[in-house]
């Protein structure tokens, strides 16, 4: 299993995870700078991104094809994802959940108000439309490079 940035002809893949596992599809067409990627016999089988703004980072599409769950590959982008943040010193990075509020403190992010959000995140699509109000909103801090 190898995690690496994601190359242009990735997304096509990712795309189709993405859709599989219900997750949202607006925006993600344009996540391709800062996206990392699993990548198994050649295969796209995992994948989490960055959305950048002014104020922070948006973690998201983090997605691991059912083939390989349960293999530490949801930790492994997590953790290449959150690298990648502090490499282009993003100062904190957020997230959105409905379903995996418990995996993400491992790696240091703590649940907050959706007012406790820069405005340049909430207006995200995430936050705007691709996410329910009742998704649990997070934060980590970025240790920077």
């Amino acid at each position: 299993m190898a995690i690496e940035r994601a190359r242009p002809d990735d997304l096509p893949s990712v795309l189709r995870l993405l859709e599989r596992h219900g997750l949202p599809l607006d925006g993600a067409s344009d996540l391709g700078e800062a996206m990392v990627v699993a990548r198994s016999a050649g295969q796209v089988v995992g994948a989490a991104a960055l959305e950048l703004y002014a104020e922070g980072a948006l973690l998201r599409s983090v997605v691991v094809d059912a083939g390989v769950q349960g293999q530490g590959v949801g930790q492994q982008l997590t953790a290449a994802a959150l690298a990648l943040a502090s490499d282009l010193g993003v100062p904190m990075v957020f997230l959105l959940t409905t379903t995996a509020a418990e995996f993400f403190p491992r790696f240091g992010f703590e649940r907050i108000s959706r007012e406790d959000v820069p405005a340049s995140v909430r207006a995200s699509v995430e936050f705007q439309s691709a996410c329910p109000a009742s998704a649990v909103v997070m934060r980590r801090m970025v240790t920077l490079s």
